[in-house]
């Protein structure tokens, strides 16, 4: 496994790492759980993601009760959750969700150090931006949240650039906790807001990237060529809003083109989507996602593929997907 700072921070975090958002409660047991965090620690992922919202709350639950089994150094691995959506959606649910005002914020992340069992978590980030709330209460709260160890660094997930650039430039103004990384979407269909729109953030201001979504939700592992398989994200109820997306013919085309490439290389399609998404050095780590320890075990297999990524092969995988990109 290989180790990436996470963007100036000093924080080194693996390449690869493992989220639970869709999988933990919903397809992923606290048993399935334990067994396939081992198995991604054990080779080298200290990096495991989640979320407030996954699965209502017990996708930490789930995690949580992984670790306290696993029984870790806690030096040896670093956790994650973010805050926006809130657990309590129904009605209006004032200061409750859609937001990162100081109260919910405060409240989120004693709730979240409860499920998980622990007493810091290691980043957390706001989930989306609240056009509603100023951004300088949102960083008051959250540099708070870090001056009282509840968490070590901050940041974001699907900001714009002006957001974050906004946030950090408040916290050094006012010699606060500076926002440290960003996760947003990344993958060969979806590259601007990465590539383009945070390009000058790398440098200015030393945005790291926890990047989700590698294989667009399983898009560019080939199996929505034929439409959608049972038991498939594309088939769940609840991510029904994935399928146009899913079933779109000229990327499926694309993802078509894509397999002599991956074959030529001693890998699978979705190696080679994960091991794309690692070549680009802005990006601390990759979150990649598993519903069963053989998907994991593969996606592993990705790190195989980084040095065959020549020059030459990244011009053949971008002549076939930059243009159907956003």
């Amino acid at each position: 496994m290989q180790y990436r700072r996470l963007g100036r921070a000093g924080l080194r975090v693996s390449t690869l790492s493992l989220g639970s958002w869709v999988t933990y409660h919903n397809q992923v047991d606290t048993g399935a759980a334990r067994e396939m965090m081992a198995a991604a620690f054990d080779a080298g992922v200290n990096f495991f993601d989640n979320a407030e919202v996954y699965a209502g709350g017990k996708s930490e639950e789930i995690m949580g009760a992984a670790l306290k089994a696993l029984a870790w150094p806690r030096l040896n691995y670093v956790v994650s959750t973010k805050f926006f959506w809130g657990l309590d959606r129904a009605g209006d649910a004032v200061n409750r969700k859609d937001t990162l005002n100081r109260k919910y914020l405060m409240q989120a992340i004693d709730g979240s150090l409860q499920r998980f069992g622990l007493e810091h978590i290691d980043l957390v980030y706001c989930h989306r931006s609240d056009p509603h709330t100023p951004v300088e209460e949102t960083v008051r709260a959250m540099s708070d949240i870090i001056t009282q160890g509840k968490a070590l660094y901050w940041g974001t997930s699907e900001w714009s650039a002006a957001d974050i650039r906004a946030a950090w430039e408040i916290a050094e103004r006012h010699h606060l906790h500076k926002p440290v990384m960003e996760q947003p979407q990344y993958h060969l269909f979806h590259r601007k807001r990465v590539e383009e729109e945070y390009a000058r953030l790398y440098d200015d201001i030393g945005l790291g990237l926890t990047t989700w979504s590698p294989l667009a939700s399983g898009l560019l592992t080939g199996k929505y060529r034929d439409g959608v398989p049972e038991g498939s994200r594309g088939a769940m109820e609840s991510l029904a809003f994935l399928r146009d997306g899913l079933t779109n013919p000229a990327k499926n085309a694309a993802v078509a083109q894509l397999e002599p490439i991956a074959a030529e290389l001693g890998g699978t399609l979705a190696q080679l989507a994960l091991a794309w998404v690692a070549k680009n050095p802005r990006v601390s780590t990759v979150i990649t996602g598993a519903s069963k320890l053989s998907q994991l075990q593969a996606n592993l297999g990705a790190l195989e593929l980084l040095d065959k990524l020549t020059p030459e092969v990244m011009a053949r995988i971008d002549a076939v997907t930059r243009l159907l990109a956003d």
